[in-house]
Protein backbone atom coordinates (compact mmCIF):
# COMPACT_ATOMS: atom_id res chain seq x y z
CA UNK A 1 0.00 0.00 0.00
CA UNK A 2 2.96 2.33 1.20
CA UNK A 3 4.48 1.68 -2.34
CA UNK A 4 1.04 2.41 -4.45
CA UNK A 5 0.96 5.84 -2.66
CA UNK A 6 4.64 6.85 -3.11
CA UNK A 7 3.42 6.37 -7.36
CA UNK A 8 0.05 8.44 -6.78
CA UNK A 9 2.54 10.88 -5.29
CA UNK A 10 5.25 10.83 -7.37
CA UNK A 11 2.34 10.70 -10.35
CA UNK A 12 0.57 14.07 -8.98
CA UNK A 13 4.05 15.54 -8.40
CA UNK A 14 4.63 14.86 -12.15
CA UNK A 15 1.50 16.13 -12.94
CA UNK A 16 1.61 19.48 -11.10
CA UNK A 17 4.81 20.20 -12.23
CA UNK A 18 3.47 19.76 -16.14
CA UNK A 19 1.08 21.81 -15.55
CA UNK A 20 3.49 25.03 -13.64
CA UNK A 21 6.01 24.49 -16.91
CA UNK A 22 2.91 25.15 -19.35
CA UNK A 23 1.66 28.10 -16.87
CA UNK A 24 4.49 29.58 -15.94
CA UNK A 25 7.81 28.42 -17.72
CA UNK A 26 7.01 27.40 -21.26
CA UNK A 27 7.22 30.79 -22.78
CA UNK A 28 10.59 31.55 -21.23
CA UNK A 29 12.10 28.03 -22.20
CA UNK A 30 10.72 28.75 -25.84
CA UNK A 31 12.09 32.12 -25.64
CA UNK A 32 15.48 31.01 -23.99
CA UNK A 33 18.85 32.27 -26.87
CA UNK A 34 19.92 28.46 -25.62
CA UNK A 35 16.93 27.01 -27.65
CA UNK A 36 18.01 28.13 -31.02
CA UNK A 37 17.08 25.01 -32.97
CA UNK A 38 13.26 25.09 -32.15
CA UNK A 39 13.25 28.79 -32.84
CA UNK A 40 14.73 27.79 -36.25
CA UNK A 41 12.14 25.16 -36.43
CA UNK A 42 9.36 27.92 -35.96
CA UNK A 43 10.78 30.35 -38.36
CA UNK A 44 10.68 27.97 -41.31
CA UNK A 45 7.14 27.56 -41.09
CA UNK A 46 5.87 31.09 -39.66
CA UNK A 47 6.79 34.72 -40.52
CA UNK A 48 7.04 36.47 -37.38
CA UNK A 49 5.05 38.67 -36.51
CA UNK A 50 4.59 42.59 -35.59
CA UNK A 51 5.16 44.17 -32.13
CA UNK A 52 3.55 47.30 -31.80
CA UNK A 53 3.07 50.56 -29.82
CA UNK A 54 -0.47 50.44 -27.64
CA UNK A 55 -1.60 52.83 -30.74
CA UNK A 56 -0.78 50.08 -33.50
CA UNK A 57 2.10 51.84 -34.68
CA UNK A 58 4.64 49.36 -35.83
CA UNK A 59 7.67 49.22 -34.39
CA UNK A 60 9.05 45.74 -35.98
CA UNK A 61 7.69 43.48 -38.87
CA UNK A 62 9.35 41.15 -41.00
CA UNK A 63 10.30 42.33 -44.48
CA UNK A 64 11.87 40.44 -47.82
CA UNK A 65 14.21 41.70 -49.95
CA UNK A 66 14.82 41.49 -53.52
CA UNK A 67 15.66 38.06 -53.52
CA UNK A 68 12.87 36.70 -51.49
CA UNK A 69 14.95 36.60 -48.38
CA UNK A 70 13.28 38.21 -44.61
CA UNK A 71 14.37 40.42 -42.55
CA UNK A 72 13.63 42.61 -39.98
CA UNK A 73 12.49 46.38 -40.43
CA UNK A 74 12.53 49.16 -37.25
CA UNK A 75 10.74 52.00 -39.08
CA UNK A 76 11.63 54.38 -35.70
CA UNK A 77 15.61 52.95 -36.40
CA UNK A 78 17.34 53.69 -33.06
CA UNK A 79 14.44 55.31 -31.16
CA UNK A 80 13.49 52.08 -29.71
CA UNK A 81 16.56 50.22 -30.20
CA UNK A 82 16.50 48.62 -26.51
CA UNK A 83 12.81 47.91 -25.69
CA UNK A 84 11.86 46.28 -28.70
CA UNK A 85 15.45 45.03 -29.28
CA UNK A 86 16.79 43.30 -32.61
CA UNK A 87 17.01 39.93 -33.84
CA UNK A 88 20.29 39.94 -36.11
CA UNK A 89 23.56 38.86 -35.03
CA UNK A 90 21.54 37.61 -31.76
CA UNK A 91 18.36 38.60 -30.04
CA UNK A 92 17.59 40.94 -27.58
CA UNK A 93 14.77 43.27 -25.99
CA UNK A 94 10.77 42.40 -26.79
CA UNK A 95 11.96 40.41 -29.73
CA UNK A 96 13.75 37.76 -27.42
CA UNK A 97 11.09 37.53 -24.65
CA UNK A 98 8.28 37.66 -26.93
CA UNK A 99 10.05 35.33 -29.50
CA UNK A 100 8.04 32.36 -29.24
CA UNK A 101 4.96 34.24 -29.41
CA UNK A 102 5.65 36.18 -32.60
CA UNK A 103 6.60 33.17 -34.31
CA UNK A 104 3.12 31.36 -33.13
CA UNK A 105 0.06 31.39 -35.10
CA UNK A 106 -3.53 31.39 -34.46
CA UNK A 107 -5.21 32.12 -37.35
CA UNK A 108 -7.98 30.30 -38.86
CA UNK A 109 -6.54 26.19 -38.61
CA UNK A 110 -8.01 25.79 -41.94
CA UNK A 111 -6.09 28.45 -43.48
CA UNK A 112 -2.84 27.04 -41.46
CA UNK A 113 -3.54 23.48 -43.05
CA UNK A 114 -4.08 24.73 -46.72
CA UNK A 115 -0.62 26.97 -46.31
CA UNK A 116 1.03 23.70 -44.95
CA UNK A 117 -0.25 21.59 -47.97
CA UNK A 118 0.94 24.78 -50.50
CA UNK A 119 4.40 25.04 -48.75
CA UNK A 120 3.24 28.36 -47.60
CA UNK A 121 4.16 30.18 -44.42
CA UNK A 122 1.75 31.10 -42.15
CA UNK A 123 1.73 34.27 -40.04
CA UNK A 124 2.83 34.84 -36.73
CA UNK A 125 1.36 36.48 -34.14
CA UNK A 126 1.52 39.93 -33.36
CA UNK A 127 2.62 41.91 -29.82
CA UNK A 128 0.50 44.99 -28.61
CA UNK A 129 2.70 46.61 -26.11
CA UNK A 130 2.24 49.01 -23.32
CA UNK A 131 5.24 51.87 -25.33
CA UNK A 132 3.36 55.20 -26.39
CA UNK A 133 5.23 56.70 -29.43
CA UNK A 134 4.94 60.36 -28.61
CA UNK A 135 6.37 59.57 -24.95
CA UNK A 136 9.14 57.63 -26.31
CA UNK A 137 10.34 59.87 -29.03
CA UNK A 138 9.49 62.84 -26.61
CA UNK A 139 11.81 60.84 -23.85
CA UNK A 140 14.47 60.05 -26.99
CA UNK A 141 14.89 63.45 -27.88
CA UNK A 142 14.78 65.32 -24.08
CA UNK A 143 18.48 62.87 -23.42
CA UNK A 144 19.91 64.40 -26.77
CA UNK A 145 23.38 63.37 -27.04
CA UNK A 146 24.04 62.53 -23.66
CA UNK A 147 24.81 59.17 -22.18
CA UNK A 148 22.08 58.08 -19.77
CA UNK A 149 17.96 56.40 -19.53
CA UNK A 150 14.74 57.42 -19.05
CA UNK A 151 11.74 55.62 -17.44
CA UNK A 152 8.08 56.27 -18.15
CA UNK A 153 5.68 54.34 -15.90
CA UNK A 154 2.14 54.23 -15.36
CA UNK A 155 1.87 54.32 -11.61
CA UNK A 156 -1.19 52.70 -10.55
CA UNK A 157 -1.18 50.47 -13.90
CA UNK A 158 2.84 49.42 -14.18
CA UNK A 159 2.26 49.77 -18.10
CA UNK A 160 5.67 51.07 -18.95
CA UNK A 161 5.04 53.78 -21.52
CA UNK A 162 8.64 54.56 -22.83
CA UNK A 163 12.08 53.27 -22.11
CA UNK A 164 14.99 54.99 -23.79
CA UNK A 165 18.92 54.43 -23.15
CA UNK A 166 21.87 56.04 -24.81
CA UNK A 167 24.15 55.64 -26.80
CA UNK A 168 21.99 53.59 -28.65
CA UNK A 169 22.13 51.66 -32.22
CA UNK A 170 20.25 51.10 -34.94
CA UNK A 171 18.90 48.02 -35.05
CA UNK A 172 18.29 47.99 -39.07
CA UNK A 173 21.95 48.30 -39.51
CA UNK A 174 23.37 46.21 -36.96
CA UNK A 175 24.71 43.17 -38.59
CA UNK A 176 26.74 45.86 -40.21
CA UNK A 177 28.01 47.67 -37.26
CA UNK A 178 28.14 44.90 -34.86
CA UNK A 179 32.26 44.41 -34.76
CA UNK A 180 32.46 48.41 -34.46
CA UNK A 181 29.44 48.61 -31.71
CA UNK A 182 30.83 45.61 -29.67
CA UNK A 183 34.35 46.84 -30.02
CA UNK A 184 33.51 50.35 -28.30
CA UNK A 185 34.09 49.33 -24.43
CA UNK A 186 33.35 52.97 -23.65
CA UNK A 187 29.95 53.75 -24.81
CA UNK A 188 28.48 50.20 -24.49
CA UNK A 189 25.55 50.78 -26.86
CA UNK A 190 23.85 47.48 -26.34
CA UNK A 191 23.61 47.65 -22.79
CA UNK A 192 19.91 49.00 -21.77
CA UNK A 193 21.22 51.34 -18.94
CA UNK A 194 17.26 52.03 -17.82
CA UNK A 195 17.20 48.41 -16.44
CA UNK A 196 20.82 47.21 -16.09
CA UNK A 197 22.78 50.49 -15.48
CA UNK A 198 23.93 50.80 -11.58
CA UNK A 199 24.62 54.22 -10.69
CA UNK A 200 25.03 56.08 -7.14
CA UNK A 201 21.22 57.98 -6.72
CA UNK A 202 22.87 61.25 -5.13
CA UNK A 203 20.24 63.03 -3.40
CA UNK A 204 17.57 61.41 -5.17
CA UNK A 205 18.20 58.63 -1.87
CA UNK A 206 17.20 61.15 0.53
CA UNK A 207 13.47 59.87 -0.05
CA UNK A 208 14.33 56.74 1.18
CA UNK A 209 16.00 58.56 3.81
CA UNK A 210 13.42 60.44 4.74
CA UNK A 211 11.06 57.51 4.97
CA UNK A 212 13.52 55.87 7.15
CA UNK A 213 13.63 58.64 9.81
CA UNK A 214 9.51 59.20 9.67
CA UNK A 215 9.59 55.47 10.87
CA UNK A 216 11.69 56.04 13.85
CA UNK A 217 10.48 59.25 15.00
CA UNK A 218 6.94 59.08 13.67
CA UNK A 219 6.61 62.64 12.36
CA UNK A 220 8.63 65.14 10.55
CA UNK A 221 7.53 67.99 13.28
CA UNK A 222 10.52 69.09 15.57
CA UNK A 223 13.36 68.41 12.93
CA UNK A 224 15.62 71.61 13.19
CA UNK A 225 18.76 71.89 11.50
CA UNK A 226 20.81 75.01 10.94
CA UNK A 227 23.00 74.57 7.78
CA UNK A 228 26.39 76.39 7.60
CA UNK A 229 27.65 74.44 4.47
CA UNK A 230 29.46 71.89 5.85
CA UNK A 231 29.05 69.46 9.10
CA UNK A 232 31.20 67.21 10.62
CA UNK A 233 31.27 63.83 12.70
CA UNK A 234 33.77 61.70 13.27
CA UNK A 235 36.76 63.50 11.53
CA UNK A 236 35.05 63.52 8.25
CA UNK A 237 32.74 66.94 6.52
CA UNK A 238 30.21 66.49 4.55
CA UNK A 239 29.20 70.18 2.17
CA UNK A 240 25.97 71.01 1.01
CA UNK A 241 26.46 71.13 -3.25
CA UNK A 242 28.58 74.55 -4.07
CA UNK A 243 28.97 75.11 -0.73
CA UNK A 244 25.61 76.84 -0.24
CA UNK A 245 24.26 77.74 3.15
CA UNK A 246 20.47 76.86 3.95
CA UNK A 247 20.44 78.68 6.73
CA UNK A 248 17.84 77.29 9.57
CA UNK A 249 15.72 74.65 8.18
CA UNK A 250 12.46 72.14 9.25
CA UNK A 251 12.32 68.86 7.65
CA UNK A 252 10.34 70.03 4.56
CA UNK A 253 12.00 72.87 3.46
CA UNK A 254 15.74 70.51 3.91
CA UNK A 255 14.49 68.05 1.67
CA UNK A 256 13.47 70.80 -0.84
CA UNK A 257 16.38 72.36 -0.85
CA UNK A 258 18.61 69.22 -0.95
CA UNK A 259 20.60 70.24 2.05
CA UNK A 260 23.40 67.28 2.32
CA UNK A 261 24.77 68.90 6.05
CA UNK A 262 21.24 68.06 7.43
CA UNK A 263 20.50 64.88 5.72
CA UNK A 264 24.49 63.51 6.74
CA UNK A 265 23.24 64.50 10.45
CA UNK A 266 20.01 62.53 9.65
CA UNK A 267 21.69 59.51 8.87
CA UNK A 268 24.31 59.25 11.80
CA UNK A 269 21.35 59.91 14.67
CA UNK A 270 19.02 57.44 12.60
CA UNK A 271 19.54 53.86 14.00
CA UNK A 272 21.21 51.86 11.59
CA UNK A 273 19.59 48.51 12.29
CA UNK A 274 16.10 50.09 11.43
CA UNK A 275 17.61 52.28 8.50
CA UNK A 276 18.75 49.14 7.20
CA UNK A 277 15.58 47.48 7.83
CA UNK A 278 13.65 50.54 5.88
CA UNK A 279 16.25 49.88 2.91
CA UNK A 280 15.40 46.48 2.82
CA UNK A 281 11.67 46.61 2.36
CA UNK A 282 12.05 48.80 -0.62
CA UNK A 283 13.82 45.53 -2.33
CA UNK A 284 17.35 47.05 -2.28
CA UNK A 285 19.75 44.06 -3.02
CA UNK A 286 16.39 41.74 -4.13
CA UNK A 287 15.40 40.63 -6.99
CA UNK A 288 12.81 43.04 -8.99
CA UNK A 289 9.48 41.56 -10.67
CA UNK A 290 10.95 42.88 -14.08
CA UNK A 291 10.28 40.06 -17.15
CA UNK A 292 13.65 41.74 -18.64
CA UNK A 293 17.67 41.53 -17.77
CA UNK A 294 18.30 44.48 -14.72
CA UNK A 295 21.12 44.36 -12.24
CA UNK A 296 19.60 44.45 -8.48
CA UNK A 297 20.16 48.04 -6.52
CA UNK A 298 22.79 47.66 -3.96
CA UNK A 299 22.68 48.76 -0.48
CA UNK A 300 25.82 48.36 1.76
CA UNK A 301 26.00 49.73 5.12
CA UNK A 302 26.32 47.63 8.78
CA UNK A 303 25.87 48.77 12.50
CA UNK A 304 29.39 49.23 12.89
CA UNK A 305 29.49 51.55 9.97
CA UNK A 306 31.57 54.76 10.46
CA UNK A 307 30.16 58.35 10.33
CA UNK A 308 31.91 58.85 7.11
CA UNK A 309 30.40 55.83 5.69
CA UNK A 310 27.17 57.28 7.30
CA UNK A 311 27.30 60.00 5.73
CA UNK A 312 27.96 59.61 2.28
CA UNK A 313 24.94 56.85 2.74
CA UNK A 314 22.44 59.44 3.64
CA UNK A 315 22.74 61.81 0.73
CA UNK A 316 23.10 59.07 -1.95
CA UNK A 317 26.88 58.58 -2.09
CA UNK A 318 28.76 55.71 -0.14
CA UNK A 319 28.21 51.86 -1.72
CA UNK A 320 24.68 52.48 -3.32
CA UNK A 321 23.63 51.96 -6.40
CA UNK A 322 19.92 52.25 -8.21
CA UNK A 323 19.01 51.35 -11.79
CA UNK A 324 16.58 54.10 -13.49
CA UNK A 325 13.57 51.22 -13.59
CA UNK A 326 14.42 50.77 -10.02
CA UNK A 327 13.96 54.38 -9.17
CA UNK A 328 11.10 54.46 -11.00
CA UNK A 329 9.54 51.64 -9.39
CA UNK A 330 10.14 53.50 -6.17
CA UNK A 331 8.22 56.47 -7.07
CA UNK A 332 5.60 54.80 -8.56
CA UNK A 333 4.95 53.07 -5.19
CA UNK A 334 4.91 56.00 -4.10
CA UNK A 335 2.68 57.95 -6.15
CA UNK A 336 0.09 54.95 -6.14
CA UNK A 337 -0.37 54.96 -2.29
CA UNK A 338 2.54 52.54 -1.81
CA UNK A 339 1.20 50.01 -3.67
CA UNK A 340 4.12 48.92 -6.24
CA UNK A 341 2.53 47.24 -9.40
CA UNK A 342 4.47 44.92 -11.79
CA UNK A 343 5.79 46.89 -14.30
CA UNK A 344 5.12 45.43 -17.94
CA UNK A 345 5.32 46.02 -21.40
CA UNK A 346 3.01 43.62 -23.60
CA UNK A 347 -0.59 44.91 -23.27
CA UNK A 348 -2.13 41.49 -25.40
CA UNK A 349 -1.24 39.23 -28.48
CA UNK A 350 -3.06 39.58 -31.43
CA UNK A 351 -3.48 37.05 -34.37
CA UNK A 352 -2.47 38.33 -37.70
CA UNK A 353 -5.89 38.80 -38.42
CA UNK A 354 -6.86 40.67 -35.40
CA UNK A 355 -8.16 38.29 -32.87
CA UNK A 356 -7.10 38.56 -29.48
CA UNK A 357 -5.00 35.54 -28.33
CA UNK A 358 -3.92 36.65 -24.91
CA UNK A 359 -4.44 39.77 -22.65
CA UNK A 360 -2.19 41.13 -19.93
CA UNK A 361 -3.17 42.78 -16.96
CA UNK A 362 -2.27 44.86 -14.32
CA UNK A 363 -0.96 43.28 -11.09
CA UNK A 364 -0.22 44.60 -7.99
CA UNK A 365 3.68 43.41 -6.66
CA UNK A 366 3.96 44.37 -2.81
CA UNK A 367 3.14 47.01 -0.58
CA UNK A 368 6.55 48.69 -0.39
CA UNK A 369 4.66 51.41 2.25
CA UNK A 370 1.76 52.46 4.01
CA UNK A 371 -0.40 54.58 2.56
CA UNK A 372 0.27 57.39 5.28
CA UNK A 373 4.16 56.81 4.78
CA UNK A 374 3.92 57.50 0.38
CA UNK A 375 1.32 60.75 1.48
CA UNK A 376 3.98 62.08 3.96
CA UNK A 377 6.71 61.35 0.67
CA UNK A 378 4.43 63.07 -1.68
CA UNK A 379 3.74 66.10 0.41
CA UNK A 380 8.09 66.55 0.23
CA UNK A 381 8.47 65.90 -3.13
CA UNK A 382 5.75 68.47 -3.91
CA UNK A 383 7.63 71.09 -2.44
CA UNK A 384 10.50 70.25 -4.38
CA UNK A 385 8.58 71.85 -7.29
CA UNK A 386 6.72 74.67 -5.28
CA UNK A 387 9.90 75.83 -3.57
CA UNK A 388 12.90 73.69 -4.49
CA UNK A 389 15.44 72.23 -6.52
CA UNK A 390 12.79 71.16 -9.24
CA UNK A 391 10.73 74.90 -9.49
CA UNK A 392 11.10 74.73 -12.74
CA UNK A 393 8.46 72.56 -13.32
CA UNK A 394 5.49 74.50 -11.48
CA UNK A 395 3.04 76.90 -13.28
CA UNK A 396 3.27 74.82 -16.08
CA UNK A 397 -0.95 74.05 -16.34
CA UNK A 398 -0.41 70.55 -14.56
CA UNK A 399 1.12 69.94 -10.84
CA UNK A 400 4.30 67.62 -10.42
CA UNK A 401 6.52 66.40 -7.55
CA UNK A 402 9.71 64.92 -7.35
CA UNK A 403 13.25 64.77 -6.17
CA UNK A 404 16.82 65.97 -7.83
CA UNK A 405 19.76 64.32 -6.92
CA UNK A 406 23.41 65.36 -8.66
CA UNK A 407 25.30 62.25 -8.24
CA UNK A 408 29.42 62.04 -7.59
CA UNK A 409 31.53 58.80 -9.16
CA UNK A 410 35.05 57.89 -9.76
CA UNK A 411 37.65 60.58 -9.43
CA UNK A 412 34.90 63.56 -8.50
CA UNK A 413 38.18 66.28 -9.15
CA UNK A 414 38.09 65.64 -12.76
CA UNK A 415 34.65 63.82 -12.99
CA UNK A 416 31.78 66.00 -13.84
CA UNK A 417 28.07 64.62 -11.38
CA UNK A 418 25.32 62.75 -13.03
CA UNK A 419 22.44 64.55 -12.97
CA UNK A 420 19.02 62.69 -11.60
CA UNK A 421 15.03 63.12 -11.54
CA UNK A 422 12.49 61.37 -10.31
CA UNK A 423 9.23 62.20 -10.16
CA UNK A 424 4.88 61.98 -11.14
CA UNK A 425 2.95 64.68 -12.35
CA UNK A 426 -0.94 65.28 -11.23
CA UNK A 427 -0.50 64.70 -7.71
CA UNK A 428 -4.05 64.61 -6.65
CA UNK A 429 -4.25 61.63 -9.02
CA UNK A 430 -0.89 60.46 -10.69
CA UNK A 431 -0.90 59.92 -14.27
CA UNK A 432 2.58 59.12 -15.20
CA UNK A 433 6.27 58.34 -13.46
CA UNK A 434 9.41 60.03 -14.78
CA UNK A 435 12.60 58.42 -13.90
CA UNK A 436 15.81 60.41 -15.51
CA UNK A 437 19.38 59.83 -15.40
CA UNK A 438 22.14 61.84 -17.51
CA UNK A 439 25.64 60.71 -16.69
CA UNK A 440 28.61 63.12 -16.51
CA UNK A 441 25.93 66.28 -16.73
CA UNK A 442 25.78 68.18 -13.85
CA UNK A 443 23.30 69.24 -11.64
CA UNK A 444 19.95 67.23 -11.71
CA UNK A 445 17.94 70.87 -11.10
CA UNK A 446 19.91 72.43 -14.66
CA UNK A 447 19.71 68.68 -16.79
CA UNK A 448 17.24 65.94 -15.78
CA UNK A 449 14.27 68.00 -14.67
CA UNK A 450 14.19 70.14 -18.06
CA UNK A 451 14.23 66.33 -19.61
CA UNK A 452 11.55 65.27 -17.80
CA UNK A 453 9.53 68.29 -18.13
CA UNK A 454 9.61 68.15 -21.97
CA UNK A 455 7.71 64.40 -21.14
CA UNK A 456 5.34 65.96 -18.80
CA UNK A 457 4.93 69.12 -21.38
CA UNK A 458 4.29 66.17 -24.36
CA UNK A 459 1.87 64.06 -21.52
CA UNK A 460 -0.38 66.49 -21.41
CA UNK A 461 -0.34 68.43 -24.86
CA UNK A 462 -1.90 65.21 -26.66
Amino acid sequence: MLIAYSFVGVFLALIGYLVYFNVKLADDYANSPYNSKRQGTYQERVVKGEIRAADGEVLASTQKDGEGNEFRLYPYENVFAHVVGYSSAGISGLEQSMNSQLLTSHDNMLEQVENEFKNEKNMGDNIITTLDVKLQQAAYDALGDRKGAVVVIEPDTGKILAMVSKPDFNPNTLSADWEKITSDEENSSLVNRATQGQYPPGSIFKIVTSLAYWRENQTLDGFDFNCTGEVENGGYTIHCYHNSAHGQLDFPRAFAKSCNTAFAQIGVDLNKEQYRETVDSLLFNQELPLDMPYRKSRFDLEKNSGDALTMQTAIGQGNTLVSPMYMAMLTSSIANDGTLMKPYLVEKIESSSGNTVKEYAPKAYKKLMTAQEAGILSKLMIGVVEEGTASSLSGRGYTAAGKTGTAEHGDVSVTTPHSWFVGFSNVEDPDIVVSVIAEESGAGSEIAVPIAGKIFDVYYSS
